[in-house]
């Protein structure tokens, strides 16, 4: 079914994407740690030292690592909990590790938290209508981390929804037809390799504001659930959107589903 055959797209579909829309183009988790530490996360994740950053570049590639081999062995076998506020509780548990051993346990806390969110991916992925034993499905759900963890660039043709989903989509094209004609394949393949450093890339941007957030006097064990709260949340929004998008688009087509989100995204634009 495409746009012009239904004339324009159904009012209950058309807020959705608009919803889709405003959680996708409008991160705000940075946002939500300033309001929690008192201070703009962005520039303190900006101030960290070279060995900070290089710690969280370690770390962020293991939870992902730890995410992709979940996503691909046990997802498809798994059952819906049917409780996002589940998840963002076992998060906030995970964060009150890092905010009480400090940056320390990062590489220990970090995997745990992105497992967590995974798992909540995708039970919003299933109430899309995805299947998570379709690898392209589990791909997508890992693909979250990193629509959520895109640069501030107000350039959407570079840093907006579908410019990320555009530069990942050969990448998980291959991987997903890989899996699909070999089976299960380790995880150490290069194009599943290749897929999670581009990930890493964008949600290295996120972790870096959580773990300075994490690191300011105010954080401690309660602040640092707090902020995994807010990660998970932010997370949570990104996939909402995103599965929802996908599967307005396996109903009306993809190329009419962006046309519409464009016009949507341009007239907040220009109203604001």
């Amino acid at each position: 079914m495409s746009l012009e055959e239904v004339n324009e797209l159904p009012a209950y579909d058309r807020d959705a994407l608009r919803r889709a829309v405003g959680l996708l183009e409008h991160p705000s988790l940075a946002g939500r740690l300033t309001s929690l530490a008192g201070k703009p996360v962005e520039l303190i994740g900006f101030a960290l030292p070279a060995a900070a950053t290089k710690a969280i570049s370690a770390a962020t590639s293991k939870g992902l690592e730890t995410a992709l081999k979940v996503a691909l062995r046990t997802l498809p076998a798994s059952r819906a909990s049917g409780s996002e506020r589940l998840h963002r509780g076992l998060a906030a548990m995970s964060g009150a590790i890092g905010g009480t051993f400090g940056f320390a346990a990062l590489p220990l806390e970090l995997p745990i938290s992105t497992v967590i969110m995974l798992r909540s991916i995708a039970e919003i992925a299933r109430s899309e209508g995805e299947d998570p034993s379709d690898p392209e499905t589990a791909l997508a759900c890992v693909e979250v981390f990193a629509l959520g963890g895109r640069a501030g660039s107000t350039d959407a043709a570079e840093s907006g929804y579908f410019a990320t989903r555009a530069v990942l989509a050969k990448t998980v094209t291959e991987a997903a037809r890989l899996i699909a004609e070999r089976g299960l394949v380790n995880e150490g393949a290069p194009i599943l390799l290749k897929f999670v450093t581009q990930v890493a890339a964008r949600f290295g941007i996120v972790v870096s504001q959580k773990v300075a957030a994490q690191a300011l006097p105010v954080a401690g064990a309660i602040g640092g659930a707090a902020v995994n709260y807010a990660f998970i949340d932010h997370f949570q929004d990104i996939a909402r959107g995103h599965f929802t998008v996908r599967r307005l688009e396996r109903i009306y087509g993809k190329h009419e589903i962006r046309a519409e989100y464009d016009r949507i995204a341009a007239g907040e634009h220009s109203s604001g």
